[in-house]
């Protein structure tokens, strides 16, 4: 029987979607319909111009412990192994092509696909107790697709050695290897990302949005492919009414008003 609610979203008046993992009995791990579910709100996410930032967020105690390994167990032939994994590729990827930022809001563990959902997100915010791992290799299943947001996170040594070991990092090394921004205390997580959110939706959403499209394709590149790319997009958002808008509004001292065009 499926199960109900297991993403909760609830957008606010700022501009922000709060996308909510609820399986807290299971720690918030990843079943084949939460991803379903995260997939279709990204994507309607996407189309919306209301809003500006996305945040990722988990209830009760975990932040992720990553796939349901019961739901593994219970599915084992290939063609689904195929489905679940190919699911959670899509979704971290959607992550980083859909125009709005994606904030994770880690308040407890993230380990394996839940540490790969923290490291595809565009920013990351996390209590001082909160941990991070890739844990698969504990049970004897190497963490290979969270390595692929992982290596894009912190160097590739570090990476190795937490895919080798799966032993779990806190969120001050997390901090310093690059895996996440900020290390606050429980009482300051939520005004952290609202410093954040409100950071950004003061920019042009145009902007924004083309900013991430280009950052994500230029770090794939080579050097002389990623200037070019970046020369070009930095030229069309030139052309852009809110460049002209922002340039005229810091020449003449007032705040901006953006159109999004």
């Amino acid at each position: 029987m499926a199960e109900e609610n297991v993403l909760l979203r609830e957008d606010f008046p700022d501009g922000r979607s709060v996308l909510t993992l609820n399986r807290p009995a299971q720690f918030n791990s990843l079943s084949l319909e939460l991803l379903t579910a995260l997939q279709a709100a990204l994507d309607d996410i996407a189309r919306s111009e209301a809003i500006r930032v996305v945040v990722i967020a988990g209830a009760g105690k975990a932040f992720c412990a990553g796939h349901d390994l019961r739901e593994m167990r219970g599915n084992p032939d290939k063609p689904f192994m195929q489905t679940l994994f190919k699911a959670m590729a899509k979704v971290c990827t959607t992550l980083q092509r859909i125009p709005q930022p994606v904030i994770a809001r880690v308040h407890g563990v993230a380990t394996a696909a839940g540490c790969q959902l923290v490291a595809a997100c565009d920013l990351a915010v996390a209590v001082d107790v909160a941990r991070f791992g890739t844990s698969g290799i504990n049970v004897g299943l190497f963490c290979t697709s969270p390595g692929v947001a992982l290596s894009r996170n912190v160097g590739r040594k570090e990476a190795m050695e937490m895919l080798l070991t799966g032993g779990l990092i806190n969120a001050q090394e997390a901090l310093l290897r690059g895996l996440i921004n900020r290390v606050v205390v429980a009482e300051q997580l939520d005004d952290s990302i609202t410093a954040l959110v409100e950071s950004i939706v003061k920019k042009s959403p145009l902007a924004v949005a083309m900013g991430k499209r280009a950052f994500y394709e230029q770090v794939e590149m080579g050097t002389d492919a990623a200037y070019q790319l970046a020369a070009e997009s930095m030229a069309c958002n030139m052309m852009a009414a809110d460049a002209a808008e922002g340039i005229d509004a810091f020449t003449e001292k007032r705040s901006p008003v953006w159109t999004g065009r």
